[in-house]
């Protein structure tokens, strides 16, 4: 994973973290977030997990991998929990944690990986649940996924509310460890008892037509568009329920879309002037992962080789410049599938510029589209650019999709 990052200061954590936070929604109550850079905490509508312990972007892409910058570095994740909790005008429970925090707030990392280590191995779950995010993100120790989940199931078995969501999630997708669908509903119908967030997430799911494992029983018919590229359009793949859903999943964490300098940091897009809210890993909730799971079925795919599902919003004057989203390497991306989450606004259209065609999908339809060729290099006729919005405000949900399995 790369590290590196933005010069420096706390405030500069603290304002990325509370631009991408997954945690806020009107009306509700203060809950968890997930695991994005912030060490603020906002309530979520549609995510409602973790508490935000650990200092990481999760750019397009592999949510907390190779794309995912550091942005502080050598007070990492127990320095940041720390933040949290001060500015939430709260402090841990366990007095121990808190001289932990203030340990590596003071640049002593080691000492204050010590106590946390040592407090859970004795099963305090606050510190199983700061020590499961700062070994899911790395820093102070080896990065390290499988370890990660176990200690959220831990810290989830301790009675830690915010890392049995975790966990759930992740036993939803799969991610670092065995995916078991039925298990991760069977313990969103406990959460929903307790959470609204949570029973809407259920409510949404139980609407779909879905199999044992979670998989859609149908999908809709493609319309194919072009040939070569490949372009197919599946008009009302997504019903209005999902469309809203997913908005709300990504409101409160837009951001401009930032790309790599090839020097660790992250910069502005100059392609892509929108703004983006990346639904990662460990706030892939069991209801986005079943629309995940259905981008993959119409795209002919396993869900496994898909990044994290991003949310674009285009303002106005926004818009996404010419472009390819073949990326090469073993395992690149080949294919795009890209859910048109509203249709009120002027503009805003998907063009295939070497070819002409232009798509503008209604609220629901998915389009996919694939930028290899037959020859696995890069078909130059899939460049595309998504025009500029005129009026009103554009909201489109985008997953690439790699050859093979990309998910850890």
């Amino acid at each position: 994973m790369a590290s590196g990052g933005i010069a420096g200061s706390d405030a500069a954590c603290r304002h990325i973290g509370a631009r991408l936070c997954p945690c806020w929604s009107p009306g509700a109550a203060k809950a968890g977030c997930g695991i994005d850079v912030a060490h603020r905490l906002t309530p979520s509508a549609a995510s409602n997990e973790t508490l935000v312990l650990s200092v990481i972007i999760v750019p397009p892409g592999r949510a907390g991998v190779a794309r995912s910058t550091r942005l502080c570095q050598s007070r990492a994740a127990l320095e940041v929990a720390r933040e949290g909790w001060h500015e939430l005008g709260m402090q841990p429970r366990h007095p121990m944690l808190a001289h932990a925090f203030s340990l590596a707030r003071s640049g002593r990392v080691a000492e204050g990986m010590t106590i946390l280590k040592r407090l859970a191995e004795e099963g305090e779950p606050e510190a199983l649940f700061t020590l499961a995010e700062t070994i899911w993100v790395g820093g102070p120790v080896p990065q390290d996924f499988a370890a990660g989940r176990d200690l959220f199931r831990r810290a989830s078995e301790a009675g830690h509310a915010q890392a049995a969501r975790a966990f759930t999630n992740l036993l939803a997708s799969g991610i670092a460890g065995p995916r078991d669908w039925p298990a991760a509903l069977a313990r969103l119908r406990e959460e929903a008892k307790t959470d609204p967030a949570r029973a809407r997430m259920l409510a949404l799911i139980e609407r779909m037509d879905l199999d044992a494992a979670g998989d859609p029983k149908q999908v809709a018919d493609g319309e194919t568009l072009s040939e070569t590229p490949w372009v197919t359009l599946f008009r009302g793949a997504f019903t209005e329920d999902e469309c809203a859903f997913l908005m709300e999943a990504a409101d409160p964490r837009y951001g401009p879309s930032l790309v790599g300098d090839g020097m660790g940091n992250e910069i502005r897009d100059p392609v892509r002037t929108s703004d983006g809210s990346t639904i990662h890993w460990l706030i892939e909730d069991p209801a986005v992962h079943a629309l995940n799971r259905r981008l993959a079925a119409l795209s002919g795919t396993d869900a496994g080789q898909g990044e994290a599902l991003q949310v674009l919003r285009y303002r106005p004057g926004q818009q996404y410049h010419s472009h390819v989203d073949w990326d090469g390497g073993d395992n690149g991306r080949i294919i795009t599938a890209l859910a048109y989450l509203n249709d009120e606004y002027e503009g805003g259209e998907t063009l295939f510029v070497k070819t002409g065609l232009k798509v503008k999908g209604k609220r629901g339809d998915v389009l996919v589209f694939r930028s290899d060729g037959a020859d696995g290099q890069c078909d130059l006729l899939s460049e595309h650019a998504g025009l500029p919005v005129i009026g009103g405000v554009k909201y489109l949900a985008s997953r690439w999709i790699h050859a093979r399995r990309y998910a850890a």
